[in-house]
């Protein structure tokens, strides 16, 4: 195993454990009374293909689907690139979910006592956490040069985060009204300044 594999590995183990606290409390808000919870197979979807490239990627450490041996020392400069954005992106995501508090669930829903929230990271983009999703993976799947689990980022998850974090638009203008559209007006949906 190489040092980028290494240090891949280590920063999956680490961040996982560091967004555990946020996993376990999502157990929580499938028994808790939520408001509007809505039936759309963007709840599911988007997680499960989530842990499915999670797997590829942890296979990937081992160089399952890679193609590390054929061009893993000419290809080193993208492999440390995507290493840093993997490791810049999952702690990015870490914080985002934890600074949402007790208004974070796994699921897309408006929880009994939700509130809007805009400080932070999320003063200039509503969805952080999906951003940070795509780019981690994307970047995981560089350093380890996993020709599976790109593909699939590109073309299955990054699609089906956009939709769901658009679900998670609606059902918020629907609830705060003009609230959130005065933090619409002002955010970035997962781009800083763009929609």
């Amino acid at each position: 195993m190489d040092p980028i594999n290494i240090i891949a590995v280590l920063n999956l183990f680490v961040s996982m454990s560091a967004n555990y606290a946020g996993a376990r409390k999502g157990l929580k808000t499938s028994i808790t009374k939520v408001i509007e919870r809505p039936v759309s197979f963007l709840q599911k979807a988007p997680p499960n293909i989530s842990a499915l490239i999670l797997i590829i990627i942890i296979l990937a450490v081992f160089d399952a689907g890679t193609l590390q041996s054929q061009y893993g020392i000419l290809l080193m400069p993208y492999r440390i690139a995507g290493l840093i954005l993997f490791i810049v992106f999952s702690w990015l995501q870490v914080w985002s979910y934890k600074s949402l508090g007790r208004n974070y669930a796994p699921d897309v829903v408006i929880l009994k006592e939700h509130a809007l929230y805009t400080n932070g990271i999320y003063r200039i983009i509503r969805h952080p956490q999906y951003l940070c999703q795509i780019l981690s993976d994307f970047g995981a799947a560089v350093a380890l040069l996993s020709y599976i689990a790109l593909p699939l980022i590109l073309f299955v998850e990054l699609p089906l985060l956009i939709m769901r974090a658009s679900l998670e638009d609606k059902m918020l203008a629907k609830h705060f009204g003009d609230e959130f559209m005065r933090y619409k007006k002002n955010s970035g949906f997962m781009i800083p300044f763009i929609g």
